[in-house]
């Protein structure tokens, strides 16, 4: 116990240390690669870590988003590295836990309780024949009241002005005097560069030292994926039968509230089929077949697309709702199944219709990021019915389409990030620029890596020759969008020359290529 206590703390030093060395003033990139190696290192050599195959899949799957990184460089692979880490982390420390969310939980509290893991770990370590118990057990009596003060302070800073300046002031001649102590031992360390490596410390501990607490795992283990029918006393109530006695008093027996939520439901799903039809054939005979844009179009299609997939979304719930518990065993349930199947595959062609809204708004607008996660948005909510449906079918609990859902979109996740979206959009947007109301501001403001792409498209860039029927585009003049575009370009070059190895990255390496930069 005390030599894997000792291990994992000199991991976490040296996962400090580490992390200060990658990170102080370096963007992400291969330094998120770099630490990931050595997380992983770190984990699979943790005695405690059972080294299964699911654990083995998340950490591949964490190395590849790390490795998305270096070749994309975008928000979007950076936010799926921390997504990937902290499942990983889940699954490492928690091995019985199902699903991504889950394991997603007990990561973000195993790093917020770090402290108290360090403490039991610390308490733990011995130097010789000295215990440092006694020690730590007294920083434990201090730890808690100091997180307390801190605490409150913020939230007085916040109510107070005036209480905000002194408490601003008192912190920064502590961080002053420390910085001449600093100083004055080490010319070249400063109080900032101690607290990134505080950080980094507590940081890496948060994602070595296991929470000591398994009650979420437990909690998730009582969670079952098939649907069971539970009988109930005589003298036992249902929640539906006590919100029915509240209006009917004691007329219904709780067969008969079974058979009743039953009726409410046929009664539901046939309206709500009927409702969906009228709409759903209004969208195929003026969307589907020979649509021509008029008026408002820009704004009639963004209201209509977040109004169906809202529609859609809560079209799920209400099916959940209906097929939660003993009504799937009810022997006359066939014809609400049929109804419930009917809405899904209305739901779908709802989907279709979203889709096709979608491509219009491409079509003559051009892509975006907004308009490709209405896509994505979409095909997720195909990919939620196909499973709604399954847990209908095959009688399947909430708990399923949680665990299902969630390695889907997380797989989904993993494959979207291959695609670099910024380039995709610019080299769309500039390859249809006579056929789309070109938005330069938009373009311009995307991430430095289409820098390459504008710079060799500048007279498509000032393009405004199609603007649809109705619609009004404001855009900035020629001269400020060359301007803009003057200016990224020699902010690049001045951030690009700063920068060492540890913030290589391929899109970074491939612009600086372009303008030369590369020696």
């Amino acid at each position: 116990m005390k030599n894997k206590s000792n291990l994992l703390l000199l991991s976490a030093f040296l996962g400090g240390l580490l992390f200060t060395s990658l990170f102080w003033e370096e963007r992400l990139a291969l330094n998120l690669l770099i630490y990931s190696v050595y997380l992983l290192i770190i984990t699979f050599i943790n005695p405690d870590v059972v080294k299964s195959t699911k654990l083995k899949i998340y950490g591949l799957a964490h190395l590849l988003a790390a490795v998305l990184v270096v070749i994309n460089n975008s928000n979007l692979s950076v936010a799926t590295y921390y997504i990937s880490l902290l499942i990983f982390i889940g699954f490492a420390h928690h091995q019985q836990i199902r699903t991504v969310f889950t394991a997603f939980a007990a990561a973000i509290l195993q790093i917020v309780t770090v402290p108290f893991n360090a403490i039991k770990h610390l308490s733990q370590v011995s130097i010789g024949n000295v215990s440092l118990r006694p020690i730590f057990t007294l920083i434990k009596y201090i730890f808690i009241p100091i997180i307390i003060v801190i605490i409150f302070s913020c939230l007085y800073a916040a109510a107070s002005n005036v209480f905000a300046h002194y408490a601003e002031t008192i912190l920064t001649n502590i961080g002053d005097f420390l910085d001449h102590i600093l100083h004055f031992f080490f010319k070249d360390l400063s109080f900032g560069r101690i607290m990134h490596f505080c950080f980094g410390l507590v940081l890496t501990g948060g994602l070595l030292l296991a929470f000591f607490d398994k009650g979420l795992e437990k909690a998730e283990l009582k969670c079952k994926e098939q649907l069971v029918r539970i009988r109930r006393s005589v003298g036992q109530k249902t929640i539906w039968y006590n919100i029915v006695q509240t209006f009917t008093g004691n007329l219904l027996t709780r067969k008969m509230a079974l058979k009743t939520e039953y009726i409410v439901g046929i009664i539901s799903f046939a309206a709500l089929n009927l409702l969906l039809l009228m709409l759903n054939t209004i969208d195929i005979t003026t969307l589907w077949f020979g649509y021509e844009p008029s008026g408002n179009f820009s704004g009639e299609l963004h209201q209509g697309t977040n109004s169906l997939i809202f529609s859609i979304v809560m079209a799920m719930a209400v099916i959940l709702y209906y097929f939660r518990g003993n009504l799937n065993f009810y022997h006359k349930s066939k014809t609400l199944r049929l109804l419930a199947y009917a809405w899904m595959f209305q739901n779908f062609i709802l989907i279709i219709s979203v889709f096709i809204r979608d491509g219009y708004y491409i079509e003559f607008h051009g892509l975006t990021h907004k308009r490709i996660g209405v896509l994505v948005f979409a095909t997720l909510c195909i990919i939620g019915l196909a499973t709604v449906y399954f847990k209908v079918a095959k009688q399947k609990t909430i708990f399923y389409l949680f665990k299902m859902n969630g390695n889907i979109w997380f797989a989904l996740l993993l494959t979207f990030n291959i695609v670099n979206w910024d380039i995709f959009i610019v080299k769309y947007n500039l390859a249809h620029e006579t056929a789309i109301a070109l938005d330069a501001d938009y373009l311009l403001s995307l991430s430095e890596k289409t820098l390459p792409t504008l710079d060799k498209n500048r007279k498509a860039l000032l393009s405004h020759s199609f603007v649809p029927k109705g619609e009004i585009i404001i855009s900035s003049t020629n001269d400020q969008i060359l301007t803009r575009l003057d200016n990224r370009i020699g902010y690049f070059k001045e951030r690009y020359n700063k920068s060492s190895w540890l913030s290589w990255n391929l899109p970074d390496w491939n612009t600086a290529e372009y303008f030369g930069l590369n020696k």
